[in-house]
């Protein structure tokens, strides 16, 4: 068993999928006959398949009932993931498959839709001209204009050397290009070298299992670039695997407890304690966070703050102090189950709470977009409004009403993979990161 993949996102007491399953056992089919309640499960799914006057999808129910089940306990972090999503996520964990060479953001405000945020060279999207802000219109005869993002990865991904039809929009106009699917390597490690001599190393994910090897290799070539000042950028980092966290933090560590795990007993376990290595980064070092820092990259940013490792910078993180349980079901999908809390070194419990900074910066990369909404419109028509000298429209809709929301700015990304870009100046945080290694 890989304990380091099964792990995820805060990590879980050093289990197998056996016993993931075993903990289900009080809920066979006979011991489910034995409640009033499991019998009146079972008659509602057989009422509805014998007299439900519309076609019943019995795959979509009992997901449903999965999904319904799991979510009457009220708990985020405990879900089900259906076939098709698993498959996409184990591609994401895994750091390689094959597409066309370009990360998705959500194209409308509820995050539906798909975007090019960016565009990797050599990739064949690159090769194909497309550009970042293009919208997804269609993949191959598919309208994709509102579909949930995994959906959108999900028809662009496929078997390596076959092709895919897309159609994106740029500035409203149309076009369609025809793609071979190639090889791609999540690369989850950005670095540079900035003014002064002062490293510069954002790790954007712990979900992949390349993050821990990814990361070594950049440490290492700040060492023998003689780098004596390391900024190391967890912010936007949502955590991933628990080993590729301890992993990182390890390398700035010696020895000593860096997460314990405890479980609903109460009973504590030291996970993966940091041991010296010669590959240890010994400089002065800050870490940087912000309010979506969770998870792994709190593990992280925990250990080295309760060590007095690092000078912690940023904004309140998010607060995912619990670990799952993840295991396959029979149908190809997954379940994840919250099954322990983590612990930092100095015994802080993280859930809701998060790690405070040892000094407070909010992130200025990202701004709150313009948005407003209204009605009293008749139906269709157009409103102009003059925001800043710009002319911004909106058209109602059939109630007469209408909303707006601008593009959220989002910071910069380098179009080749690894290749870290920064604004020491209108990024404040960084900048009071420079300025405290001066």
């Amino acid at each position: 068993m890989n304990r380091k993949r099964m792990t995820l996102v805060a990590g879980a007491l050093a289990a197998t999928a056996a016993v993931g399953y075993a903990q289900l056992g009080g809920y066979t089919e006979s011991e489910l006959t034995k409640s009033k309640t499991g019998q009146a499960l079972l008659q509602v799914l057989g009422g509805l398949d014998r007299f439900y006057l519309y076609p019943v999808d019995d795959e979509k129910v009992l997901r449903g009932a999965i999904n319904g089940a799991l979510g009457s306990l009220g708990d985020e972090f405990t879900y089900y993931s259906e076939p098709a999503d698993n498959a996409i996520d184990a591609q994401n964990l895994a750091g390689e498959f094959y597409g066309i060479g370009v990360t998705l953001v959500g194209a409308n405000p509820d995050g539906t839709g798909g975007k090019v945020d960016n565009v990797f060279k050599g990739g064949a999207a690159a090769n194909a001209g497309v550009q970042i802000g293009d919208v997804f219109v269609k993949i191959g005869d598919t309208e994709v204009l509102t579909s949930k993002l995994n959906e959108i990865v999900r028809l662009v991904r496929g078997q390596r050397g076959t092709t895919v039809n897309v159609t994106f929009a740029r500035g409203g106009k149309p076009y369609t290009v025809r793609m071979e699917r190639q090889p791609v390597t999540v690369v989850s490690v950005e670095q540079t070298v900035l003014p002064g001599g002062v490293g510069y190393i954002a790790l954007n994910t712990f979900y992949n299992e390349k993050a821990s090897e990814q990361f070594r290799a950049a440490v290492a070539d700040m060492k023998k670039r003689n780098v004596q000042k390391l900024i190391l950028d967890l912010r936007d980092n949502g955590g991933g695997l628990l080993g590729a966290g301890t992993d990182v933090a390890d390398q700035f560590l010696g020895k000593g407890t860096i997460v314990s795990l405890r479980d609903r007993s109460g009973r504590t376990e030291v996970y993966d304690p940091a041991t010296t290595s010669a590959s240890d980064y010994a400089g002065r070092l800050v870490v940087l966070v912000n309010k979506n820092s969770a998870s792994a990259s709190e593990v992280v940013a925990g250990a080295l703050q309760d060590m007095k490792r690092a000078t912690v910078v940023g904004e309140q993180t998010f607060g995912k102090g619990v670990a799952q349980l993840p295991f396959e079901t029979a149908d190809g999908g997954k379940v994840a189950i919250v099954n322990s809390e983590w612990l930092t070194p100095a015994g802080r419990q993280i859930h809701k709470k998060g790690i405070t900074p040892d000094v407070v910066v909010t992130d200025t990369r990202y701004t709150t977009p313009l948005n407003f909404s209204g009605s009293g419109l008749t139906a269709n028509a157009k409103l102009t409004l003059t925001v800043d000298g710009k002319p911004v429209t909106v058209t109602a809709d059939k109630d007469g009403k209408f909303t707006y929301t601008a593009e959220v700015k989002r910071p910069t990304r380098s179009t080749t993979q690894g290749e870290a870009v920064v604004d020491t100046q209108g990024d404040a945080i960084l900048k009071k990161a420079v300025e405290l290694l001066r």
